[in-house]
């Protein structure tokens, strides 16, 4: 039996792990496993602490981590932690935004490093010299530490913090224009690990499974940090790597008999449509204990379908544990049962303005809208509904505001957003509209217009910031925006264009801002909609909400209708015509896109693929000819013809 008890900081977590033979398990390939003792951690955590220290790095700098081995990550995370270095974690990610957000960030930190690896660092210099950012990158350059730089036989020397000290900066996921760092303490930290230990019901059986990534909150505080602090077993996979083959999730779960998961709405989905394609042999999930889901809005249909399609393997209903959360809070604001079946409420969704009394309503109503039930707040983390003047009683929809010892003191040098989000008397704004029913929170949707795709957060004004590099569009003449999908289960993403011009003019410009925003982000675009006005308030404020009920209410079906009969399809090679690789590749395209056939001189881009559906592509190509393309490749070779000629060069 193992006795616990939270540390009051991080370093004491770590020290407690000394001499424990608890472990933590690497997958970065369905073929490679790197297994180490905690204790193991500590001593490298050291050493590398001792490297950073011989290259001049005290308590205070920043340490920007920007890497994709989450073995790597763990490691130098740890090292700063120990040495009073503060991480900031940032994903490398495939797309241009990500490089874009590294170098805001840069910018914003006051004694600023990175830590990365040398193809990532040529990737950062190549995005420099495409963008005039050649002196900004030459800063970055000065502060690079490379992986296979840092190393030391020697030990570091460690920085005890006080639990008010700041322990490390989490980025929000999805803006580049303005990232926001949320500052979290030693103390926000370590009180959210004893909530989320104590609501999750954590014993010393348990074993965790993880693939979100490091840089998110859920998948370095609830599937790292959490998991070292109650020293249980614990797994981390390459998002990546989910990504490309999500039936490898269940087959190691079922391997290495965990009994805490993760995964948000999208997650669900992915693994779902690889599963109808082939199904899992030899599997057993009755080991599943929980399966946090939280990160998106949460479908009730894609839980049902996923536990109902699941039953066969073993896994029982009562492991969905449906939850809320965010980085503001260091991570968890409120929990269910565990052990219980989740739950959902039906209501009226004509009834969900702010300040309006909710109205109950069965299930199979017209009029319904059912939203996941997600428990009662973790302890210390006090939860309550309002508006800028008033606190609502329960079963009224308001603004979702938090406090708590748990909850961030405010944004890392934004002064700005600290007085949007911070209220007058200290409460922190979260942006989500919701009501309590029974002392249990409902999320009802978000008072601002963000999207949600793949588990992140995108903000509509970084993604029309992207499309401005088109020349025919100007800034308040497009508009992006999610609209919920409850067939698809998940946010459409439409771009909307200021246009009065001839409708066959604007196939080629939907094209291009199509392909900009899929290349730029790696989203998958379901419409580019012209429009004859954008709505604004009496301020200048673009109305996108507006706009989405109009595509929502059918309002465009036509315009819709009208386009797709006057797109020409590009000049395709005939199948017959193609090379035995020409034609591999067409069929491996085929088999992984939902939306039909792509022709070889098709841009993936301009065709709305998603970077999910691109590592998908990339997975079975490498199956077949191991090594040959990057997932960057894709970038460069848009077509197949393209990508043929590319490869055959290699071959």
């Amino acid at each position: 039996m193992i006795t616990f008890s939270t540390p009051s900081t991080l370093v004491e977590t770590l020290q407690q792990q000394a001499n424990s033979d608890r472990t933590i398990t690497y997958i970065e390939a369905a073929d490679k496993e790197v297994t180490i003792t905690y204790a193991d951690l500590y001593e490298r955590a050291l050493h590398k602490l001792h490297a950073l220290q011989q290259r001049g790095l005290t308590a205070g700098d920043e340490c920007i981590i920007f890497l994709r081995s989450n073995e790597a990550f763990i490691d130098i995370y740890w090292a700063c932690i120990l040495g009073g270095i503060i991480p900031v974690p940032i994903a490398v990610g495939i797309s241009d935004e990500h490089r874009a957000k590294l170098f805001k960030i840069f910018e914003k930190l006051e004694r600023p490093h990175i830590y990365t690896t040398e193809d990532n660092i040529e990737r950062i210099q190549q995005y420099a010299e495409e963008n005039n950012l050649s002196a900004a990158y030459k800063s970055i350059q000065e502060k690079t530490l490379l992986v296979s730089e840092i190393t030391s036989a020697e030990k570091g020397n460690i920085h005890e913090p006080a639990p008010d000290d700041l322990a490390f900066i989490q980025f929000s996921s999805g803006s580049t224009s303005d990232p926001k760092g949320v500052m979290l303490t030693h103390k926000n930290i370590m009180t959210n690990i004893n909530a989320i230990i104590e609501g999750g019901s954590y014993t010393d059986s348990d074993s965790s499974f993880g693939w979100m990534p490091l840089t998110h909150d859920m998948g370095l505080i609830g599937f790292h940090l959490n998991m070292l602090t109650r020293r249980i077993n614990q797994c981390l996979m390459a998002t990546d790597l989910f990504s490309r083959r999500p039936l490898l999730w269940m087959q190691k779960v079922s391997e290495k008999k965990a009994t805490v998961l993760c995964s948000p709405n999208f997650g669900y989905k992915h693994f779902l449509k690889a599963l109808s394609k082939k199904p899992l042999e030899n599997i057993d999930l009755s080991c599943v204990r929980l399966i946090y889901n939280g990160a998106e809005p949460i479908s009730i249909d894609l839980c049902d379908s996923f536990l109902t399609t699941m039953k066969e393997y073993g896994l029982k209903r009562e492991t969905m544990f449906t939850v809320y959360g965010m980085a503001e809070a260091t991570l968890a604001v409120s929990f269910p049962v565990p052990g219980e079946e989740y739950r959902a409420v039906h209501v009226d969704r004509h009834q969900l303005n702010m300040g309006e009394k909710i109205k109950f309503t069965d299930k199979t109503s017209q009029d319904v809208l059912s939203f996941a039930i997600v428990g009662k707040p973790v302890l210390d983390c006090k939860v309550r509904i309002a508006d800028k003047e008033n606190v609502f009683a329960d079963e009224t929809v308001g603004s979702i505001q938090i406090s708590g010892p748990n909850v961030t003191q405010g944004y890392y040098k934004n002064e700005e957003a600290n007085h949007a989000t911070i209220t007058p008397d200290g409460w922190l704004d979260t942006g989500d509209l919701g009501f309590i029913h029974n002392g249990e929170l409902i999320i009802t949707g978000r008072a601002k217009d963000i999207i949600f795709a793949n588990g992140l957060n995108y903000y509509p004004h970084d993604l029309e910031d992207l499309l401005l590099s088109i020349e025919s569009l100007e800034l308040g003449k497009v508009v992006v925006y999610g609209v919920w999908n409850e067939k698809l289960q998940r946010d459409e993403l439409i771009i909307f264009i200021l246009y009065r011009a001839d409708i066959k003019d604007f196939i080629d410009i939907a094209k291009q801002a199509s392909r900009v925003l899929n290349e730029q982000s790696g989203l998958e675009i379901d419409h580019v909609i012209p429009v004859k006005r954008i709505p604004k308030t009496t301020s200048g404020k673009v109305q996108r909400r507006l706009l989405g009920d109009a595509y929502a209410n059918g309002d465009y079906a036509d315009i819709l209708n009208e386009m797709n009969l006057l797109k020409q399809p590009q000049e395709t090679v005939v199948d017959e015509n193609l090379t035995p690789l020409q034609q591999e590749l067409k069929t491996i395209c085929d088999s992984v896109i939902e939306t039909g056939s792509l022709g070889v001189n098709d841009n993936f881009f301009e065709s709305g693929i998603s970077s999910l559906t691109l590592a998908e592509i990339h997975q079975q190509i490498d199956d077949r000819y191991p090594g040959q393309v990057d997932v960057v490749d894709l970038f460069e070779y848009q077509t197949i013809i393209e990508l043929a000629e590319f490869m055959q060069e290699k071959l």
